[in-house]
């Protein structure tokens, strides 16, 4: 049989219920074998015509780790200003991690990418989607190892690039904090806060063709 036992079936649905991004950390390190283990993980994700177009960047200096979070709380702050009437909500909010956690990662897209033809002809995206995919899959082995994880947008991808001497045609796309947590979150922060709320899957979720809310809802 293909298919897994049901202890392990519900071990799969319960990580991916309970993954939660993560903003609260205790600063004691990984072991390299867990690391290893967790990247590991990271690197088994599909990716669009086999590319493979993520790069890990593990920050180890802790002088270059002040100078990304001093990147992301300038594009805080920008942020803020350019959500209006939630600016002061927002700056309540603790959106990452960085100074906090274990480890600081940079998940970045290859340089090269335009030689990848397959899958991206017309959805040239797809290099994105697939870099998602291994964050993914870093996320929930973490989940499943105990281990916390936030991912970071935050930040100016130019200025992170060239802080961390990107080649040219490569792309930072987040800043991920992992690390040792007291406790996850019961729900996912952003909720917990009442910024937002999860829609329910029906108002997502469409037969042969679109449809809107409304109709998904009168149904």
């Amino acid at each position: 049989m293909n298919r897994y036992s049901d202890t392990d079936i519900a071990a799969v649905y319960r990580v991916i219920r309970e993954r939660r991004d993560m903003r609260h950390f205790r600063p004691d390190p990984l072991g390299p074998a867990l690391l290893e283990r967790l990247l590991q993980a990271a690197h088994l994700a599909p990716s669009v015509g086999f590319m493979q177009p993520w790069r890990f960047i593990r920050i180890s200096d802790a002088a270059l780790r002040r100078q990304i979070h001093a990147l992301v709380e300038a594009e805080r702050i920008r942020t803020a200003d350019a959500l209006g009437e939630r600016q002061d909500e927002f700056m309540r909010l603790k959106v990452e991690g960085i100074l906090d956690c274990g480890e600081v990662l940079v998940a970045a897209l290859m340089d090269g990418r335009e030689h990848h033809v397959f899958g991206r002809r017309t959805l040239p995206e797809m290099d994105l989607a697939s870099v998602a995919c291994a964050i993914q899959n870093l996320w929930l082995a973490a989940r499943a190892e105990g281990i916390g994880l936030g991912w970071v947008s935050l930040f100016d991808p130019a200025a992170l690039g060239e802080l961390l001497q990107l080649p040219p045609g490569a792309k930072a796309v987040a800043i991920l904090c992992l690390g040792h947590v007291d406790a996850f979150y019961a729900k996912p922060m952003l909720e917990q806060e009442d910024w937002a709320s999860r829609q329910p899957l029906a108002a997502l979720l469409s037969e042969n063709y679109w449809q809107n809310d409304a109709s998904i809802r009168r149904e």
